[in-house]
């Protein structure tokens, strides 16, 4: 489909862009803009799997957005988008099986519902995993790999810790997560939150932590969950498991990798004993998170996203307009 033929109009180049995020606002609204950048104007629609679509296309057309934002596209029923004139960019977010490697329950899991999305809602599709690229390729007009941004409420200056360090974890629980962290919740105070920690009180949170824990659902599948940018946005030291694909975090410099439970118990105790012995690690963590800003990427990613549909158009066909 050539440019001119797209099944709605583009923006006029530098002019303003209504971009209207959707998704589940307990895990994505700290990976959108809350403020506007670089000519993009954002907004938030909460919707999440199962819930009714007549609410959320009427909050589309009072946006009237110039580009929607999708995360999780796999929770739209068919045909959501039909009537939505205006670009469709979905995002990603769960680990896929990954060729070449041992498979999980939980990856086939997420393929399985990944099957689910109906292409006519989405013109563009990013993965946060570039190691399930080629299963999500056959699938879905797949265009580029990254990971969640960070909106902007959330960087703070790092600054020295308390003593005691505050340490917390954020994701809910697993059996391999309980395991990794039962331990250290019975010598010191690790709060834990397993959920709906959203908005000024994830703000708060955050602000009231010295360091971070990264612990995947499951023992042997590794990622690279957004928590991380999160916690190194907010100045936290990170400790964390294996992050497949790092992205750029490199371990002993931006991030203090472990091993497993029993190493994990140990930089716990060592930062209670010591609180500021990472403080190089800490700093130097929150400086390369800040290339992830959402008032930095997504303006950046938007502009990209309507210069090739441009160009190369789109696969998405909308019913004729009533």
């Amino acid at each position: 489909m050539r440019a001119a033929d797209l099944p709605y109009p583009l923006p006029e180049r530098g002019a303003p862009i209504r971009v209207a995020f959707v998704g589940q606002r307990t895990y994505f609204e700290a990976c959108s803009m809350s403020a506007p950048a670089s000519s993009v104007h954002p907004s938030f629609i909460d919707f999440r799997g199962g819930a009714q679509t007549g609410p959320l296309l009427d909050a589309l057309r009072r946006v009237d957005p110039h580009v929607v934002v999708a995360f999780r596209p796999e929770i739209l029923p068919p045909g959501t988008f039909d009537g939505v004139r205006a670009p469709v960019l979905g995002f990603i977010t769960e680990p896929l099986p990954r060729p070449g490697r041992e498979n999980h329950p939980n990856l086939e899991y997420n393929l399985s519902e990944l099957r689910k999305v109906d292409r006519g809602n989405v013109d563009r599709v990013i993965c946060f995993d570039p190691y399930g690229w080629e299963t999500v390729a056959g699938l879905l007009p797949l265009w580029r790999a990254m990971p969640l941004p960070v909106d902007d409420r959330l960087y703070r200056t790092p600054r020295p810790s308390r003593r005691p360090p505050r340490v917390i974890f954020i994701g809910y629980s697993t059996m391999h997560r309980e395991q990794s962290l039962l331990g250290l919740k019975h010598e010191f105070d690790l709060r834990h939150y397993a959920h709906a920690l959203m908005g000024e009180e994830l703000r708060e949170v955050l602000a009231d932590a010295d360091a971070g824990l990264n612990v995947h659902g499951e023992r042997w599948v590794h990622s690279f969950e957004n928590r991380v940018l999160l916690h190194l946005a907010a100045g936290h030291l990170v400790f964390t498991e294996t992050l497949e694909p790092p992205y750029g975090l490199e371990p002993g410099i931006d991030v203090i990798e472990v091993d497993g439970p029993d190493e994990l118990d140990l930089r716990v105790h060592q930062l209670h004993q010591m609180p500021d012995m990472y403080d190089r690690v800490r700093i130097r963590g929150h400086h390369k998170a800040r290339q992830f800003r959402a008032s930095a990427v997504w303006p950046r990613v938007i502009g990209d996203l309507l210069a090739d549909l441009a160009a190369f158009g789109t696969e998405r066909v909308l019913p004729a307009a009533p």
